[in-house]
Parts: C-alpha cells; sequence; structure tokens
C-alpha cells in the first residue's frame, strides 16, 4: 500500500498551475455529467455523482461551475457523447499503469496516449496485461490534527466497513470495498475527523520498487499524460521513494 499511499498523497498536495485550471476544470465538469447520465441529478441518491462532486471541491472548482455541469448535464447533452475507455500500459522500471479516459473520440485519444508513451520510451500494453495487478477500491484520506484521534479514526472507519486502515506521516488512509466507501466516510465523519479525499481507485495489490531515475521518468510520464485532454487519471503499481516524491 506505501505506493498507493504515497502517490495520492503527493498529489493531494500538488498545486495546479492557473494556465491548467481550466482544462482541470473541464475534466472535473467530464466526471460530473457522466455520473448525471449514468445515475440522475440528486447527490444523495447517486454516489457515483456525490464522489465526482467531492473531487471537483477538492480541487477548487466553483459551486457554480459544478451546479452548472450538473444542470447542463440533466437536460441530457453533456456527457451524452462520452466514452470511458481504460488503456493499459507499462512506465519506466517496469511499473504497471492504468490509463483511464473519457472521449468523444476514441482514435484521437488512443494516438494521443500512445504518442505520450512513445516520447517516454515505452508503450502500450494488451487488454489485460496489467489490469490484473489492480484492484478497484475506496480510498479515503484523513489529515490527522489535534482534534483527531488516529485511532479512534481506526475504529470507526472499521465499523463503518473499511477493511483496512494504516497511519503515516499524519495521514489516515482507510481502504473499503467501493460500496463501503460511503459508509467508512459517514464514520469518519460524525468523529469530525478531516477527510481530505474519499474516491474509488484502482489500488495496486503489489508494488514495484523503481529507483530514483526510474521515479523521476515515471512521474514525468504521469504528468505528461494527465496533461491530455482526455485522461482523467492515471494509476500505477510503483512504490516511490521518498525523495522523487518530496522533488517532484
Amino acid at each position: 500500500m506505501a505506493g498507493h499511499s504515497k502517490w495520492a498523497q503527493i498529489k493531494r498536495k500538488k498545486g495546479v498551475t492557473d494556465a491548467k485550471r481550466s482544462q482541470l476544470f473541464t475534466k472535473l465538469g467530464r466526471e460530473i455529467a457522466v455520473a448525471v447520465r449514468a445515475g440522475g441529478p440528486k447527490i444523495e441518491e447517486n454516489s457515483a455523482l456525490r464522489l465526482a462532486v467531492d473531487r471537483a471541491k477538492a480541487s477548487n472548482m466553483p459551486n457554480a461551475n459544478i451546479d452548472r455541469a450538473i444542470e447542463r448535464a440533466s437536460g441530457g447533452a453533456d456527457g451524452s457523447q462520452l466514452e470511458q475507455i481504460r488503456y493499459e500500459a507499462y512506465g519506466p522500471g517496469g511499473a504497471a499503469l492504468l490509463i483511464d479516459s473519457l472521449t468523444d473520440n476514441r482514435n484521437r485519444t488512443v494516438a494521443e496516449v500512445r504518442a505520450t508513451l512513445t516520447r517516454a520510451g515505452t508503450g502500450m500494453a494488451e487488454s489485460g496485461a496489467v489490469a490484473w495487478l489492480f484492484e478497484q477500491k475506496g480510498v479515503i484520506a484523513i489529515d490527522v490534527d489535534e482534534t483527531a484521534d488516529p485511532d479512534d479514526i481506526a475504529l470507526a472507519a472499521i465499523d463503518g466497513g473499511a477493511e483496512d486502515v494504516a497511519v503515516d506521516e499524519g495521514l489516515v488512509e482507510v481502504i473499503t470495498a467501493p460500496s463501503d466507501l460511503e459508509s467508512a466516510r459517514s464514520a469518519v465523519e460524525e468523529l469530525g475527523a478531516p477527510v481530505a479525499s474519499a474516491e474509488v481507485v484502482m489500488r495496486a495489490t503489489n508494488t514495484v520498487p523503481v529507483d530514483t531515475d526510474q521515479a523521476a521518468k515515471l512521474l514525468r510520464l504521469i504528468d505528461s499524460l494527465e496533461d491530455l485532454d482526455d485522461v482523467q487519471r492515471v494509476f500505477t503499481n510503483a512504490d516511490f521513494p521518498a525523495v522523487a516524491l518530496v522533488e517532484a
């Protein structure tokens, strides 16, 4: 779990430049639209929409933008042409990559993903080649402060259905089955613990250690992939050395 925890932590702390903010909001708006299309516009009745909205708020997307995205998608237009596609690839050091996209043109998207991987000296993997190294899990991250006791958080999360809880450098990470994410989150929030993020991710079942040089190349590749308009998120099974994340 070290690899995922470190990566999730650095991504939460990583700033978003003004130049990328508009692109990020567009991606988040797409997630909201797809969630509305699949389960309706009511957050209390649509867990996927709640998660999409939470991700948007965590990225400082204005409430007005979120409301407009839901309203437009409710009209049946936004999200209707978007297709969810997952690509599999290998990165530096032999690390596995899962690349999730939302696109209205799969030919354009696969060409851009392939070109980005090629420039990094790696390439696409066959379907199923690396997907088996990951499993879908709910992940809740809680920033521990003087008002939240890690033991109390762990007990509450377990009562809420958590499968595993770990504490690392002031961060409590709770792992759940996707179906138990909301109940575990609610149990933690009832304590008043500050939830930094709660989302369903593809979590590596086993991590692969990469050295500092490989880690730097892999982080650059992941950034390049996530800079593509159609790529939503990238998951890896790499276990990054701490120094690589500090310098990222």
